[in-house]
């Protein structure tokens, strides 16, 4: 494939479409395509809409290109899990803010973070981590504590329930304790990832009013955490807008400072419009398609969780026969690479035939292996739009790459 190299280090695709480079290219490894001017779209959105600091989940995608975009619209926090992810972030973003949102941290990776890359920001859910917090950065005065409650997933279509966080009813002790800690005292949670409702954020913001009402504390900070939705097949979101607006009014009937913070944690949404993927059909048997990328691959989600992810088949001229629902197989020698859909396209696609797989810019990529020697070959950049977007008519026209972002 002919192509040019953006300021990024992306290839630049002379055929700015998916189907464009499918046609003309004929791809035999599968090819990401990764759209620039969606994320930074849907960066500035949440900079511009969301009534608070909004700061990337980085596990969504760390992709050191995407965390330049998203730096350059506007996101200057970043919420990191892993020592990894500190220095990932610390070393292609020097002047990032950094919070190390992962309840329980080794104590080496919380000294190094403070120490080496100014990390101030760490949450918690237990008095042994508020230990582990303060032996490690020597009892610093200097820390923003964020205490995790737990609250229901119930409205998410992926729990974050039962692994962290504090039960409401039993936070004084930890909050009170982390405040007598803490420079700065916050709360968050997690509704879990996908919330197909604002309700998930009113309901979770109560339990923060409980929590905060029971200890007696002053608190600096309410982080309500990630879950912000995109769309996908099957699942149709109402308007950010409204997630927005809800959390406002929670938050300011909060008893809480008068120049307390509002943050979000949002990931899924900054970043899944970013990327999809062309996929080659190796094999038709009935209605199952082998195709060459899958569960070891961009498709984890497809195949262990069954996330139905919106597809195209890439075909001129266009077929004009019906739908019907497909399943996919994988590339690798693996029953469990399998990825039930179910997936609608033409009754006659067939093998040869190149199909796009939307929306993956959200785990996609964080969740490849190399099992069985399959891989992605290349990684191109493209101007034309996601195949669907909760972002297209809400904020400024980006149709090209900016300028600072991108040049060929």
């Amino acid at each position: 494939m002919h192509k040019h190299h953006s300021a990024l280090g992306l290839a630049v695709a002379p055929f700015d479409s998916a189907a464009g480079i499918a046609i003309a290219s004929q791809p035999v490894q599968p090819v990401t395509l990764v759209r620039p001017h969606a994320a930074a779209r849907a960066a500035r959105y949440f900079v511009e809409k969301f009534p608070g600091r909004s700061m990337y989940a980085v596990k969504a995608n760390p992709s050191p290109d995407l965390l330049r975009i998203l730096w350059d619209s506007g996101i200057t926090h970043y919420d990191v899990a892993s020592i990894g992810e500190v220095r990932l972030v610390a070393h292609t973003l020097p002047q990032a803010t950094l919070c190390f949102m992962h309840p329980v941290k080794a104590e080496e990776a919380i000294a190094e973070a403070y120490h080496e890359h100014g990390v101030r920001v760490f949450s918690l859910d237990s008095m042994e981590e508020l230990a582990k917090i303060m032996r490690a950065t020597g009892n610093a005065a200097d820390l923003t504590l964020c205490v995790r409650l737990r609250v229901s997933s119930e409205h998410s279509k992926l729990s974050l329930a039962s692994k962290f966080g504090v039960a409401p009813g039993e936070a004084r002790e930890l909050l009170f304790a982390a405040r007598q800690a803490a420079d700065a005292l916050g709360i968050c949670f997690h509704v879990g990832s996908q919330a197909m409702t604002p309700e998930a954020y009113a309901n979770a913001m109560e339990r923060v009013r409980q929590a905060i009402v029971e200890a007696a504390v002053t608190v600096d900070v309410v982080d309500v955490g990630g879950g912000f939705p995109s769309r996908y097949p099957g699942m149709e979101p109402p308007p950010l807008e409204r997630y927005f607006e809800t959390i406002h009014r929670a938050f300011e009937s909060l008893p809480v400072s008068y120049s307390a913070e509002l943050w979000a944690e949002p990931g899924r949404a900054l970043c899944a419009e970013y990327s999809s993927l062309i996929v080659r059909v190796e094999r038709r048997r009935g209605s199952e398609l082998y195709i060459n990328d899958g569960a070891y691959g961009a498709l984890f989600d497809a195949a262990h969780i069954g996330w139905r992810f919106p597809v195209a088949l890439l075909r001129e001229p266009e077929s004009d026969a019906r739908d019907m629902p497909f399943s996919f197989y994988g590339p690798t020698c693996d029953d469990l690479d399998h990825m039930a859909g179910p997936f609608l396209l033409p009754a006659d696609v067939q093998a040869g035939d190149y199909i796009e797989i939307g929306m993956l810019g959200a785990y996609g990529a964080a969740m490849r292996t190399g099992f069985n020697g399959f891989g992605v070959a290349e990684t191109v950049a493209v101007g034309d739009e996601p195949m669907t977007s909760l972002y297209a008519d809400t904020v400024a026209p980006a149709r090209s790459v900016p300028a600072s972002v991108v040049k060929l």
